[in-house]
């Protein structure tokens, strides 16, 4: 299948009939009575830039008519808030209008309420010799990838790539592929609010009075979220070797995921709401492109890149001018992960 795209501008409506279009184009993989997950990001607790469960609904709609069994789904994450435990993460689902009863399918925690079911699955690559996932991954007999385009603060950009590794992850893979990154405080623009140790969920963040915050980097796992939701931006990303590294593992890990799903999964991009950080953080976040569409495909490294071509590559740089967001492509060629 080659990448199918299917613009749209303007209302929510029109958006999601631009969807219903591009969905009625679809080869897909499944079989009747098959189980097929929809794998998407909900948003964060607080969160303003997610989308809509309406393309879900339409997602589900179609997967119905073909005659499969839909369920939506997505895993726990490391850092505090409301998608840390399953319960959590559910009640936030349900907040953001993803429910059972508007959906026409369950809504799933992939890993289980507790964060504990996963699976090893192979990598063999530079950094992972295997990585963990939601056993998900085997129980189902397909997926559709639905990916919500847009920035991110340590990648540069997250698409379907990153809905693979981070999406797929276990909690303990987030971490690994996380390991590398510890935030930096800006003194000179600190107010010593305190919000970082508020959000910190190992504790590695401490203050005392009136001194400047400080980290303690044995304990922090690099999950990002002192430096996603300081008010001030007084922090920001090091990492402790090449900065390339996150983005390498994030691949790898995104890599091995495919290899497992390849075959019987469709990724969706949506281009909408594009904005300038994840749907991980709570509050609004700058919108840093114009609503472009929908673009379905088979590769996951395929519909990035043209996703990024039909964008054009200056909102990216300008939000996130110091990440080497390209690194994902470049590796992904260099083992071997083209685009098909």
């Amino acid at each position: 299948m080659e990448h199918l795209f299917m613009p749209s501008g303007g209302s929510q409506q029109e958006a999601t009939a631009s969807l219903k279009r591009l969905l009625e184009k679809i080869e897909h993989p499944f079989q009747p009575g098959n189980s097929v997950g929809v794998k998407l990001h909900w948003g964060e607790l607080g969160n303003h830039s997610y989308l809509p469960p309406e393309y879900a609904r339409e997602i589900v709609r179609w997967l119905k008519e073909i005659g499969v069994q839909p369920f939506i789904f997505d895993t726990t994450v490391l850092y505090s808030g409301g998608r840390r435990k399953g319960e959590d993460s559910l009640k936030t689902a349900a907040e953001h209008g993803y429910t059972r009863d508007y959906l026409g399918c369950e809504v799933v925690i992939a890993d289980g309420m507790d964060g504990a079911d996963v699976t090893d699955i192979p990598c063999d690559l530079k950094h992972f010799e295997t990585v963990q996932v939601a056993s998900v991954i085997d129980k189902a007999k397909g997926f559709v990838v639905f990916s919500h385009f847009k920035g991110h603060l340590g990648t540069g950009f997250g698409g379907a790539i990153k809905n693979l590794s981070m999406g797929f992850a276990s909690r303990a893979q987030k971490q690994r592929m996380h390991a590398d990154a510890s935030p930096v405080l800006l003194k000179r623009r600190c107010t010593r609010c305190g919000v970082c140790v508020d959000v910190c969920p190992t504790g590695a963040a401490d203050i005392k009075g009136d001194e400047f915050p400080t980290y303690d980097l044995e304990k922090c796992i690099g999950c990002a979220q002192c430096i996603g939701l300081c008010p001030e931006m007084a922090l920001k990303i090091f990492f402790s070797g090449d900065m390339d590294v996150f983005q390498e593992k994030l691949v790898e890990t995104a890599a091995a995921v495919w290899n497992r799903i390849r075959g019987r999964t469709v990724l969706i991009n949506a281009l909408i709401n594009i904005s300038a950080d994840c749907d991980c953080l709570p509050g609004e976040q700058e919108i840093i492109a114009p609503d472009i569409g929908f673009i379905i495909g088979n590769d996951p490294v395929g519909i990035d890149a043209e996703s990024i071509r039909r964008m054009g590559e200056g909102p990216m740089n300008a939000a996130h001018p110091h990440i080497p967001w390209q690194r994902q492509f470049t590796y992904a060629s260099e083992i071997g992960w083209n685009p098909s």
